[in-house]
């Protein structure tokens, strides 16, 4: 048995000798300290051990108010401190270190530590949170320039650092001087063209995510992994798996994101949950520190860099990560309870050059107001038909923000994530499609909940939008290049599915107001730039575009049996003028501060906790 503080833990009842020989096995696999290993996996609230601690005489000092001498720190990794929870304080000058130790009755770090400085150590308790803290603040800039600048240095035509190259710059200006020269030269028959090209564009884009759709529709019944394979599952041969929780300022959901953890049916010991907290988020972090239940997951602190993104936390949270598999999940999220272990057989299943697998999303909040019902219907025709349409026409697969599952060794060598782009998602499917890998879909679902609030929304909505953006200008920086690495089918799947997204958004009131004026102003000149030939192309274009639209989320309710929403899809054109909103605050964005990652709020849903829980076990069953 270990020399610490949890051994006379077992005296006062805080918990028993089996729970300390688990606490043992733990910490021996990920090479924890006893008491990381307790606090992280839910045996102990740090309520009761620090209760614990002042009673035994070790009252807590405030770490985070220390001058600390980091002649000592320095001589530490961070990996070290991160995992044994401990801080060298400063020497009193007459040979001994004062060391801040989570727990302060570890003789085993002790004798290590006094090794290690050749000197006498005297350990004083502090909150493992504060020592994360400040050990992360004090340490982590190598890992965090890392985080921001890795895929930069090791692939820079992938990093989206640049938001518009020099040749992108010289094509974009002389097709705009182009444009406005031969409008110049002949007006009318140049803005007929014009007029008549985007609007086709328009309906083509629509047309061809109408064809992935249905090409995704014959998917509906088919199960990647059934219920009798998870039943057969043997829990000993699981791997461990990474779930990643990069939060901002979400102290109002701390308490749900751990119900919903305990819920996936994965034994405890082999989940290494990884909270990403930015350094300046004291609420999240006090949040966490008042909680008088066990948490299930360990707190890793970003020390603050620009660009402040969430892709830049979870590259950070990369360096300690101990699973085969990882995972991401928002805070408000509410996953299938047996989602990894669906993962985990479908990995077994499918051959090695698939790396990540995409679940489905959706929302538990759908029928609270007109926009969560909108929301709804977006999402279920996008990840029930569109993606899997995606998969079977083998063409890049832009991944959503949550719930895709990677293999961890060549999300590593794929570089992880792209910290200047807001959609880093997106981006890494299409990098993973380059690199000659292959992404699968999972019939499994992570309810979220569904903005309910229109600017949200916009806020939520622009950024999706930009990120698309920047991607198509990535990935667009040689489009010969990028044609020799995914093929002719890649290329136009890739350009008409994310290039052409957010083109359509910008067309949209420009073809509204197109037609709007003709309608209203019974002006020759206006007659002049629409023929009536001109009028009906046009007019045909954007009524069977809008149409088809309607019928793609119509088409949505049905795998989920969501026959309530079906005449709300008529409301999509509206919905439509909202997007067109986002995207050019995108667009706008996009030229003005093309990182600035928009915080979207949670926790704004008037629907329980329970009733989420409800949702999700609904949808399961």
């Amino acid at each position: 048995m270990p020399v610490c503080a949890l051994n006379n833990m077992i005296g006062v009842g805080l918990f028993t000798t089996g729970k300390l020989q688990e606490i043992e096995q733990i910490a021996q696999e990920y090479d924890y300290a006893y008491i990381k290993a307790a606090l992280n996996f839910g045996f102990l609230t740090r309520k009761e051990y620090v209760a614990f601690l002042d009673r035994s005489g070790f009252p807590l000092v405030d770490i985070r108010a220390e001058v600390i001498d980091e002649t000592y720190v320095e001589q530490c990794d961070l990996q070290q401190l991160n995992a044994y929870l401990f801080l060298p304080v400063r020497s009193d000058g007459r040979g001994t270190l004062t060391v801040a130790a989570a727990d302060p009755m570890d003789e085993k770090l002790r004798s290590t530590l006094e090794i290690k400085f050749n000197t006498k150590v005297k350990f004083v308790a502090a909150s493992d949170l504060d020592i994360t803290w400040m050990v992360h603040k004090l340490r982590g800039e190598f890992y965090v320039k890392e985080s921001v600048f890795s895929l930069m240095r090791k692939d820079p035509e992938s990093s989206g650092l640049i938001t518009f190259t020099d040749p992108q710059l010289v094509v974009i200006f002389c097709f705009i001087a182009l444009a406005f020269a031969m409008l110049t030269f002949s007006f009318v028959n140049i803005f007929i063209f014009f007029n008549l090209f985007f609007s086709g564009v328009f309906l083509f884009a629509i047309l061809f995510k109408l064809y992935i759709a249905l090409k995704g529709s014959r998917y509906e019944l088919h199960e990647t992994v059934t219920k009798d394979e998870i039943r057969a599952v043997d829990n000993s041969t699981l791997p461990v798996y990474t779930i990643l929780l990069p939060v901002y300022k979400e102290d109002k959901l701390i308490r749900k994101l751990i119900w919903n953890l305990r819920s996936l049916d994965y034994p405890r010991g082999k989940l290494d949950v990884k909270l990403l907290i930015e350094e300046d988020d004291d609420k999240t972090l006090n949040a966490v520190r008042d909680l008088d239940f066990p948490a299930n997951f360990e707190t890793i602190v970003v020390p603050f860099h620009m660009p402040k993104t969430k892709p830049k936390a979870c590259n950070y949270g990369l360096f300690f990560c101990k699973g085969k598999y990882l995972t991401i999940y928002d805070a408000e999220d509410v996953p299938d309870s047996d989602q990894l272990k669906k993962v985990v057989c479908l990995f077994r299943k499918l051959p090695r050059d698939y790396v990540v697998l995409q679940g489905a999303l959706n929302y538990f909040n759908k029928n609270e107001n007109l926009l969560t019902r909108m929301f709804t219907l977006e999402y279920s025709y996008w990840f029930d038909y569109m993606l899997p349409g995606l998969q079977s026409l083998d063409v890049p697969i832009p991944l959503g923000g949550t719930s895709n599952h990677f293999k961890l060794d060549k999300l590593i060598e794929l570089g992880g994530w792209d910290p200047f782009n807001v959609t880093e998602d997106a981006d890494l499917g299409v990098r993973v499609f380059e690199k000659r890998y292959k992404v699968g879909v999972v019939n499994s679902t992570t309810l979220e909940e569904a903005n309910n609030e229109p600017f949200n929304w916009i806020r939520q909505r622009s950024r999706w939008i930009k990120g698309y953006m920047q991607t198509t200008l990535v990935h667009m920086r040689n489009p010969v290049n990028l044609v020799g690495k995914i093929g002719w089918r890649g290329f136009f799947g890739f350009n008409f599915f994310v290039g052409f997204t957010p083109i359509t958004f910008l067309l949209y009131p420009v073809l509204l107001s197109f037609f709007l004026v003709y309608l209203i102003f019974d002006l020759e000149s206006v007659r002049v730039l629409f023929p009536d030939w001109v009028l009906y192309v046009s007019i045909f274009n954007f009524v069977a575009g809008n149409t088809l639209m309607i019928y793609l989320n119509m088409l949505a309710v049905f795998k989920r049996r969501y026959y309530e929403l079906i005449l709300f899809a008529m409301c999509n054109p509206l919905y439509w003028l909202m997007h067109s909103i986002a995207a050019y605050k995108g667009l706008w964005q996009l030229i003005y501060k093309p990182f600035y990652w928009e915080k979207t709020n949670h926790g704004l849903t008037k629907m329980s906790h329970s009733a989420a829980a409800t949702a999700a076990n609904a949808n399961q069953a």
